[in-house]
This record gives structure tokens, C-alpha cells and sequence, in this order.
């Protein structure tokens, strides 16, 4: 780089360097937030200063809040309890239309959104110009600053009821397309790229069987191994794929993805992440969508066959869904709607001809996918989301990782902040795309508010600051509807994938952690780079994550020490919303402690219920039986109780075709007859295939569980309060030991 500095001119004149101007406009956001907190901090310290002008602004804006308009108070009843009228209408409304529509549809979805849309704006206007306590500095700049937080804790949900009016549903595209793909009338070549960074080899085998096994004849599929290693090239070689390798790590996934795209030339490409498996039917229902020329991507969800660290760690692995289900079951069919749809990373199709007017894969982010997608829609090409559960994956196996990867993706959405394809302002959006995007930007930033909500009982009851001016009569007229509409209708909205208590206690996990990465990223966006999630782990033994505890120890201790200061001064004080609040922060922080200790998992693989007619072969006796559970290293059987079996067995799965040398490991006579452990030895390539075909590829495996509602979740909560209690009984603690 030169800077040029004529001779002619003075020496003190300030010369500019453009590369440092290029890299100060693209801080523009980073100024811009600094400004804000600038130009609000100085009217908050002139208002404690007592400056006349800043006093006078205050009086008049409490003026305002003690007289606001007639529509916005509670009527004149005889009874208080009158006033839950409303409440009632609304709720017996969303009842009665969710019973004639347990599916969301169309109207039912436009009905139950716009009330709740107009509840929102109804309440926000009450908080604005009705509720706001500015007597004093003080409780004034407490006051302001819980209504903001407010506003950004709903700012994203309330974008989502204005998109759900357009939510698109592609399954009969999907239909319609496929029969042409099936009937061979259209069937481009397609490339498969398999990136891989350090996953094992038992996983990234599982992908390429589960590839090599789809229903279309014209694809080749290729490993990406960014980290040059001798045996995934052994194994890419054994099973018959390509192996592609680059000197370097540049760019991380996506400068592997572009290497290889230089490399092969199919009409379509497919991406897996190296521990997603396919069921055999993915090309069949995806790729027809590209007989339509102005398809450029065609995005699947994110499904997980293992369940995610925090029910697994509350031992409610068969009631909790993973935390995912709730963004590809609501989230992404909305932004569908709305042209805004985010390329997740994995299990997708792209054109190719598209991805290289584009300049292929995004270079500018750790989020790769949601940037290249953006770029995608902008050159004018669709993205299409099929809300069909075609692939499955593993979820992040710990908790730490679990929020090492929620970590990354915050930090590459907001980067879009900071680079050329920010969705806000790249051209070829239209308004309603941009939209979209912004609602994605928003939901990271409802973390601060979380973690703010979490002070604000500890900050009325110690401080004696009371920021919201309002009677009960107020509360219930103009609260308690939105309340009890959102509680209603927030898991039917989001086709039953998470009830908004639990929701709220995954935000809590992780509101420490993401607070932090979000403003570190507003202010140091490129500081750390990529990096892959840890899979295919295993532990003998329970660990607690005391890095996320401690802070959640913090603020139990000082909650409950706050409650005990609230609960004494009852008498004198009258209501207090601290008391209240804090009773709920109670539960919710004393069962998110109870998620961060990860219990053991001594296998590296999953174990699937699955019910199949076995016969074994045990020396001369023939048995018959049914699987209970099956995974790649063994099952678990049932029997007859009168049978004998040697350590060394032949077990054949009848409906499959599919005979396996194994090894009794364990066997014990229960309630429904003899069960035993087999662990399979000596596994052949082609057995492998079968095995892996049965447990994952099978179309349709992947099944929705509808999470549990809000009652019920309250019972869970209550529930897990009691769960340390086992600890203290040595015997039972030993029992939940050897249990895993």
C-alpha cells in the first residue's frame, strides 16, 4: 500500500489512506451503536445532573403518562374482575379455532397471528404512554430501559406474526415435481460433497453409505478432507468415492466447498455435512424443483437423531424435541414466505450454474451458507424450503458444544453487519425479503434482554426502584390478554415444537455466553474464526460445566436473597413486582443449573428403538425373538424366557435379509421375558451397508414429536427441581451410574 503525499502542499495537511477509510466504513454499524449508547448516556447523566432543560423534558413526558388516552385505561366496571372478560374471549377464540384447524392452515394461522399482532402494538403503546415511572432520575432510567429491552425481546417475534401471512407449504410442489424425477424425465447429474474437517471415520462412513444408497443414477460423490488424512483417503478409496484434498485451510468450509466445485462439473450440488445421512428418496423429492429455472436452492431441515444435550442431560430425551425443531418448523417455512429463507449448511441442492454467477460459496463469513443464500436471492434466483425430514444428523453431544456452535452462528449472522452481502442493504432485495433478514438479526440480540430480566427483580428490590407505574385493574386489561393469547398459541404457531416456558429456559442456558458473543461481534466482528462443532464423543463419567454455572450461581444467590428481602417487607411495601418475578427467575435458573451437568455416554453410537423379527442361531437351537433396540454395534433383543443362549450367536433380521455374527454381552430374565445385549463382530462392508440403510435411510424414518404444552411444562419444571435429590441417596446415584 502507498500513500501519496504531494511535495507542493503543506506538511501538516491530513492526507488520507483509503485503505484505512475502506476499513472505517465498514466499522459504520460499530459507530453508529456507539453514538446511541453515547447520546442516551449523556441525557441520562445531564437528568442526574439536574439539568433544567433535560428536568423540564422529563416533567412533561410524566405529564403525558399521567394523563393518557381514554383507550388506553381500563374501563369503569362494577366488578375488578370483570375486566378479565377480554382474557376469556380471546382464549375461548384461540380454542375454538385451533380445534376446527389442529394444524395450522391459511386463515387459521392469519387469524390467531393478526390478533396476536395487534395485541402486541396494543400493549406496547399501553407501556409507552401509560406505565413509564419518570418521577425521579433514578427509577426514570430504570423505567426507559426495561421498555426498550422489552421492545427488543419482541421485536423479533413480532416480525414473525407480520410474515406469517405468507407461509408457504411446498409439500404438493414437491409431489408434482418428484413424479418426473422418479419417471426419469428429468434427471441432471449431480455432484455430492461430503466436507469434512476432523470428524471420525465411523461417522463420515455412515454419510457416504447413506449417499452411495439414494435413488438416482447420476450423482458421484466426492469427501472434502480439509485435514489430509491418511485413513478418510482409505476409506473414501474402500467404499468407492472421490477423495478431494487442497494444500491449505483457507476460508475454512467454504473454501473447501469452492476448491471442489472448480474440481467437478454435475448441473446440481448437493452438500451433507459429514455426520448427515440421507434417506434414499432426498434426490427423488428435491431436486425436480429445478425444472423451474428460476430455482437456485432447494433447502431441507436440519434433522437430528440423537436428542440435544439439555434433555438429555434432564433425562427427558423421549418428551423435549431439539432446540432446532422450533427454526425449521416455524421459522423457516415463514421466511420461505417472504423470499428470506436461510441456507442452513447442510442438506440442500444448489444450482451450479447459479452458485457460479455468484462467485460460488461466500468467503466473508463463518456463516457461508445463510450468506450465499442471501447473495442467491439478490441475483434474483428463489430459494425453496421442503419441510421434509430427508436427512438426519448428530446433535452437538455436550452442552459446551451445544453452545460453542449457538456461539458461532450469532457471530456469523451479525457479521453481516459488516460485509458486502448484509441483507439490509445488498441491492436485489425487495422489502418484505430484507424483512426476513432482519427478524433472523433481531432473535440474536434478544439475549441481552433475557439476561437484563434477569437483574430487574434483584434491581427493584435492593435499589427500592419501581419501573412500572400500574394498578392490577391496568394489568389485567391490558397484560393479562397478550399473556394468555401468547401462552395459547405459541406452540400451536410453531406446529408444536417447543412450549414457550421451555423455550424460555434454553434462552437462559444461553443468554451469558451469546450476550457476550453478540457485543463482542458488534464491536470486534472478524475476531475468531471458524470452528467445527465436536462430534462422535463419549464420556465415562457425569461433568458439570462450571464456566456456564457460575454466573447462573451468581444470580441465584442474589435472587434468592432479594426474594427473602421482598417476602419480609410484604406489610410495608404492598405489591411488589420484584417478588413476583423473582419467584419465576427462581424456577427457571434452578433447572438451567440442573442442565449443565452432562451425564455419561460411554458409546459413540446411537440406539435406536426399533421392533424387527429376529431369528438365532445359538450352536444347534433355533430361537425366534423381536429387536428392542438396534445401532450399528449391536441390539438389544427379547425372548422367549426358557431359551440358553452360547456367548457366540448368529442373529438374522428376517424382514431385512440380513444375518450378523455377534456376541451375547449381557442377558437378564424381565417383566416381558429374557432381554440380552449383542454386540456384532466382524462386520463385512456389505452387512455394514444394510445395517446403516435400516437405522437411517429408511424414507419417512424421521418422525415429528410434538413437544409438551404448557401445563405440562410446568409440571416438568416443577419436576426437575426435585431431580438433585437423587444425588443425595448414595444407592440410587450408583443405580443412575451404572444405568449409563
Amino acid at each position: 500500500m502507498q500513500t501519496i503525499k504531494p511535495v507542493s502542499k503543506p506538511r501538516d495537511r491530513v492526507w488520507i489512506d483509503w485503505q484505512i477509510l475502506s476499513n472505517f466504513k465498514i466499522r459504520i454499524p460499530t459507530l453508529i451503536i456507539l453514538g446511541i449508547l453515547s447520546f442516551f448516556s449523556s441525557i441520562a447523566i445531564s437528568w442526574f445532573l439536574g439539568n433544567t432543560y433535560v428536568t423540564e423534558l422529563f416533567i412533561q413526558l410524566h405529564l403525558i403518562q399521567e394523563n393518557p388516552p381514554s383507550w388506553l385505561t381500563p374501563p369503569k366496571w362494577g366488578k375488578q374482575y370483570y375486566l378479565l372478560i377480554p382474557t376469556l374471549v380471546l382464549f375461548l377464540l384461540a380454542q375454538i379455532v385451533m380445534k376446527l384447524s389442529p394444524k395450522p392452515k391459511t386463515w387459521s394461522r392469519r387469524l390467531l397471528a393478526g390478533v396476536l399482532f395487534i395485541l402486541v402494538v396494543r400493549y406496547l403503546l399501553w407501556r409507552s404512554l401509560t406505565t413509564l415511572n419518570l418521577t425521579n432520575p433514578a427509577d426514570g432510567i430504570f423505567s426507559l430501559t426495561l421498555l426498550f429491552m422489552e421492545i427488543v425481546a419482541m421485536a423479533s417475534a413480532t416480525i414473525q406474526l407480520l410474515l406469517m401471512f405468507t407461509v408457504k407449504d411446498r409439500k404438493s410442489e414437491a409431489n408434482s415435481y418428484s413424479r418426473a424425477v422418479v419417471e426419469k424425465k428429468y434427471s441432471p447429474s449431480v455432484d455430492i460433497l461430503i466436507p469434512t474437517y476432523n470428524e471420525p471415520d465411523f461417522i463420515l462412513k455412515r454419510t457416504i453409505i447413506g449417499c452411495q444408497a439414494l435413488n438416482y443414477e447420476h450423482k458421484k460423490i466426492y469427501v472434502l478432507d480439509d485435514t489430509r488424512r491418511p485413513q478418510i483417503r482409505k476409506l473414501a478409496k474402500e467404499l468407492g468415492c472421490k477423495y478431494f484434498t487442497r494444500p491449505d485451510n483457507s476460508h475454512a468450509k467454504a473454501g473447501n466447498l469452492n476448491q471442489a466445485i472448480a474440481r467437478t462439473n454435475g448441473d446440481l450440488i448437493v452438500v451433507f455435512d459429514a455426520d448427515f445421512v440421507p434417506t434414499t428418496n432426498f434426490l427423488e423429492r428435491t431436486i425436480g424443483f429445478f425444472v423451474n429455472p428460476k430455482v437456485g436452492l432447494v433447502q431441507t431441515p436440519q434433522s437430528f437423531y440423537n436428542s440435544d444435550p439439555i434433555a438429555k442431560n434432564l433425562g427427558l430425551e423421549d418428551v423435549l424435541t431439539t432446540e432446532e425443531e422450533l427454526f425449521y418448523r416455524q421459522a423457516q417455512p415463514i421466511k420461505d414466505g417472504a423470499g428470506s429463507l436461510v441456507c442452513a449448511g447442510t442438506s440442500f441442492v444448489v444450482r451450479r450454474e447459479a452458485l457460479q454467477k455468484i462467485g460460488n460459496f461466500s468467503t466473508d463469513s463463518i456463516c457461508e451458507d445463510y450468506f450465499t443464500g442471501i447473495r442467491l436471492s439478490a441475483k434474483g434466483y428463489e430459494l425453496v424450503y421442503l419441510d421434509e425430514k430427508l436427512s438426519a444428523g448428530l446433535a452437538a453431544e455436550s452442552l459446551a458444544a451445544h453452545i460453542d456452535q449457538r456461539l458461532r452462528w450469532s457471530r456469523g449472522t451479525l457479521q453481516a453487519f459488516f460485509i458486502k452481502s448484509n441483507p439490509l442493504t445488498i441491492p436485489g432485495l425487495n422489502l418484505w425479503q430484507r424483512l426476513g433478514h432482519l427478524e433472523l438479526l433481531f432473535h440474536w440480540f434478544t439475549c441481552i434482554p433475557r439476561l437484563f430480566f434477569l437483574f430487574v427483580p434483584i434491581i427493584c428490590i435492593f435499589g427500592g426502584l419501581n419501573p412500572v407505574l400500574a394498578t392490577a385493574a391496568e394489568g389485567l386489561y391490558m397484560f393479562v390478554p397478550l399473556y394468555a393469547m401468547f401462552i395459547t398459541c405459541f406452540a400451536w404457531l410453531n406446529e408444536r415444537s417447543r412450549s414457550a416456558l421451555l423455550a424460555d429456559l434454553y434462552a437462559i442456558l444461553q443468554a451469558f455466553p451469546v450476550a457476550i458473543s453478540v457485543i463482542n461481534v458488534m464491536f470486534s466482528p472478524f475476531s475468531q474464526g471458524f470452528k467445527v462443532t465436536p462430534k462422535g464423543q463419549s464420556r465415562n463419567r457425569f461433568r458439570f460445566n462450571w464456566s456456564l454455572a457460575v454466573p447462573l450461581i451468581v444470580f441465584l444467590i442474589a435472587t434468592i436473597i432479594s426474594f427473602y428481602v421482598s417476602i419480609t417487607n410484604i406489610p410495608s411495601s404492598g405489591f411488589n413486582i420484584g417478588l413476583w418475578w423473582s419467584v419465576y427467575n427462581l424456577l427457571t435458573i434452578s433447572v438451567a443449573l440442573i442442565t449443565l451437568l452432562d451425564i455419561p455416554q460411554p458409546s459413540f453410537y446411537e440406539w435406536f428403538s426399533n421392533c424387527q423379527q429376529i431369528k438365532i442361531t445359538s450352536g444347534n437351537c433355533i430361537y425366534y425373538g423381536v429387536t428392542q433396540k438396534i445401532s450399528e454395534e449391536g441390539m438389544e433383543v427379547l425372548l422367549d424366557p426358557a431359551v440358553n443362549l452360547d456367548t457366540k450367536i448368529t442373529v438374522e433380521i428376517l424382514g431385512e435379509n440380513l444375518t450378523l455374527s455377534g456376541s451375547v454381552t449381557r442377558s437378564y430374565v424381565g417383566e416381558k421375558g429374557y432381554r440380552a445385549i449383542i454386540k456384532f463382530y466382524n462386520l463385512t462392508l456389505p452387512q455394514h451397508r444394510s445395517l446403516i440403510n435400516l437405522l437411517y435411510c429408511r424414507p419417512g424414518q424421521w418422525q415429528r414429536r410434538n413437544a409438551p404444552g404448557e401445563l405440562q411444562s410446568i409440571a416438568i419444571l416443577c419436576k426437575m427441581m426435585l431431580r438433585p435429590l437423587i444425588f443425595l441417596n448414595r444407592k440410587r446415584a450408583s443405580q443412575l451410574v451404572k444405568q449409563y
